[in-house]
């Protein structure tokens, strides 16, 4: 029984179930809703045929940093495509790269007129490079992917092809991971971006107010396009929400495949997820207007899918906190709390397995969780700080 507790018990007592419900409902209860709202339906649109005569001209843009030993496949998957060749245009720029990567590209641009190749001299990140770029293509649809992102032979037209809707702004692809490996996060990266893609292919079919591209390869409209600030970290979220400002729809198309190797050393994947962070911290205080907006299902997204997910860890921190108050106040809140403290300590648990070669996959799960959660945390303090420049290192792939 819970009766003849003080008032300060209750406060905990609530504080707890509160931080407990808000995790659940970001992570399982609202991806839940939509995909029961969205069973059996669509997306409705109309949309460009095979073949059509029509088609818009599109300009792929790619900031590249060092990227030699994927530069020429990406080339090539990208102009083994079926879009139409005379329609196609493709924008590189590097990144004041310090490898083979521009040697390689000067060599491409002989046989690939379509192909324009711009050396910058200077480091100062993709989302600048990007609007230099932008502002050198002709394209009326532009595709942004990154260097180590590659292409099916229909990705471009099944980007392209609904466009011919005009209240469609922006569509994202489907990324598919390679290079699994069971002695890092790779599995668990995998299990989370896949969950994020039917997340979004949920909000495509309700509302059209996708929250976010994966950023490795999506098409927007070019009258949309708005420039990246200087010091913003996190471009693909931005560009997409200003096009739902601008009262456009952002969808995802399942059929738009690419393929990407995911990343698999945890720490690697931590410092970026940090970067990542910050930069959503950036976006949430950039478009706070858009938590409380007429347009239908955004708001109710923007809250649900990304901003109590990105406080989260204020979440955990007041729920272990509240935990730890009441469980000397009630036997059972006592072993709650227990149990509570373990789960917290499995990541270490599992960074000890490691070093042995022993890899559980619930225990990782549980790794990755906690690490993306203080990796929000982290972030949250950092764009606190003035942020001057977006350049960053890139995370390296399939390392164990």
């Amino acid at each position: 029984m819970l009766a003849g507790y003080s008032i300060i018990f209750w406060i905990a007592l609530c504080l707890f179930w509160l931080s407990i419900a808000v995790i659940f409902y970001s992570y399982l209860i609202f991806p839940g809703i939509i995909q029961l709202l969205s069973s059996g339906r669509r997306i409705k649109s109309d949309c460009y045929e095979t073949g059509e005569k029509n088609l818009p001209k599109v300009s792929l843009l790619i900031a590249a940093f060092n990227e030699e030993e994927v530069i020429e496949q990406k080339i090539k998957s990208i102009f083994t495509t079926n879009y139409p060749f005379e329609k196609l245009e493709v924008l590189i720029g590097s990144d004041n790269s310090t490898d083979k990567t521009n040697e390689i590209l000067s060599r491409l641009t002989t046989g690939f007129p379509n192909l324009k190749f711009f050396p910058f001299n200077q480091r100062r990140g993709k989302g600048n490079v990007v609007n230099d770029l932008f502002e050198k293509s002709t394209g009326d649809i532009v595709v942004l992917t990154d260097a180590n992102v590659m292409l099916e032979e229909d990705t471009i037209f099944e980007m392209v092809k609904y466009f011919k809707d005009a209240e469609i702004g922006l569509v994202d692809t489907r990324m598919v991971n390679t290079n699994m490996h069971p002695s890092g996060i790779s599995h668990q990266e995998k299990t989370y971006i896949s969950r994020e893609v039917q997340i979004k292919q949920h909000e495509s079919i309700l509302w059209g107010t996708m929250m976010g591209p994966f950023g490795g390869c999506f098409a927007i409209r070019r009258e949309l396009y708005s420039p990246v600030p200087k010091n913003f970290l996190v471009d693909d979220f931005y560009i997409n929400m200003k096009v739902l400002e601008q009262g456009y729809k952002c969808i995802n198309n399942l059929e738009a495949v690419v393929y990407e190797d995911i990343s698999n050393n945890l720490k690697d994947e931590f410092r970026r997820k940090i970067r990542i962070s910050t930069g959503n911290f950036q976006n949430l205080r950039k478009f706070s207007h858009l938590l409380w907006h007429k347009t239908k299902g955004l708001s109710f997204c923007f809250i649900s899918h990304k901003t109590l997910r990105w406080i989260g860890p204020f979440f955990l921190v007041l729920a272990y906190l509240s935990n730890f108050y009441i469980a000397f106040e009630n036997e059972f809140y006592f072993y709650i709390f227990w149990l509570h403290s373990f789960l917290i300590l499995l990541p270490l648990l599992d960074i000890l397995l490691k070093k042995f070669h022993i890899h559980i996959k619930l225990l990782r799960f549980i790794t990755h969780f906690y690490s993306m959660n203080l990796a929000l945390l982290i972030g949250f303090f950092k764009s606190l700080n003035k942020i001057e420049s977006n350049v960053w290192k890139p995370t390296q792939r399939n390392q164990a």
